[in-house]
């Protein structure tokens, strides 16, 4: 039996450094389950890091991907009821790659009535969303999105409403998301409308922040010193500096808020994720096999795409 996956053995464009192997697979370690892939999301998150954005902390060569779905091809004595069981394995190998080995521990049980698709993407963006409404409650607030088409920020924009947020307005991009933020509740203002932008900086209690750049500079003009700035993404790759001495900002990485977590508290997150993700609209998915990686991170460029890129481990 082989396993097929996509390396990176050097930093660098994702689209020239990931490369897919074929080898023959390894033996199981005993105290790991090993899980038989189902499919996989394309995320900035799973892009950034080939490029040696985070080259203080993760070093190659090493497999892309942090989150997917599969289910449980083979396990230690004590966990052999979990086999055939469909899975998220979280915190451990990369997932783009046919075989993953995970700690029992870090596995999430899926929900039958929850799709391969959306289980997938049941990790990284649904619980930065949640941990950030957790940390920074929207409870009578006004609040301001960046990048409010995104996965994380569509999600934002609805949770807030339903943790009682007096408003919620999302700065996009692209006019195709318009009616998309409009149907979640979200009033839309073009990344282009300077002058709404910046009375909606003025107006807000919390703004979440995915992009930096010249953008978070602009907010940051405009934004009262009462209000709190959450700067969680820098999707435009660009640093920004902060010309007032307030409001200061804060910053939310995800791995800081998961790696404490005790097993219990980990998957107690999950039972809230799967039944707010039931009731949320989020995108589509468009499918390409894992063969087809460079077509999936091309589509995943592409502005004002409505579709979520999966990976199909087969």
């Amino acid at each position: 039996m082989h396993n097929l996956a996509l390396w990176y053995r050097k930093f660098g464009a994702p689209e020239e450094t990931l490369k897919i192997e074929r080898k023959a697979l390894d033996i199981r370690p005993i105290n790991l389950v090993r899980i038989r892939m189902i499919c996989s999301p394309v995320n900035a998150s799973d892009l950034i890091p080939i490029t040696g954005a985070y080259g203080h902390r993760i070093v190659p060569p090493l497999v892309a991907g942090y989150e997917g779905v599969g289910y449980v091809f083979d396990a230690p004595d004590s966990y052999k009821e979990l086999i055939g069981k469909r899975v998220l394995p979280l915190m451990g190998q990369g997932t783009w790659q046919k075989f993953v080995d995970c700690e029992p521990d870090r596995l999430i049980s899926v929900p039958d009535d929850i799709s391969d698709e959306l289980a997938s993407r049941a990790y990284i963006n649904p619980v930065a969303a949640l941990m950030l409404l957790r940390t920074y409650s929207p409870q009578g607030k006004r609040i301001l999105l960046t990048a409010s088409s995104s996965d994380c920020g569509i999600l934002l924009g609805q949770w807030a409403l339903l943790l009682g947020a007096k408003s919620v307005t999302g700065i996009y991009r692209s006019s195709i998301h318009e009616r998309r933020l409009y149907e979640c509740g979200i009033t839309p203002i073009s990344q282009d409308k300077i002058e709404q932008i910046s009375l909606a900086a003025n107006e807000s209690d919390l703004v979440f922040d995915a992009v930096g750049g010249e953008l978070a500079e602009l907010l940051l003009e405009n934004i009262s010193e009462k209000s709190v700035y959450v700067c969680y993404g820098s999707l435009s790759g660009k640093l920004f500096r902060q010309k007032k001495f307030f409001p200061e900002v804060k910053w939310f990485h995800l791995r800081d808020y998961v790696k404490n977590l005790s097993v219990m508290q980990w998957k107690n997150i999950f039972i809230d994720i799967w039944s707010l993700l039931k009731i949320s609209k989020y995108h589509d998915t468009i499918s390409f096999s894992l063969n087809n990686w460079q077509d999936a991170i091309k589509f995943y460029k592409k502005s004002g795409r409505e579709q979520k890129p999966i990976l199909i481990m087969k």
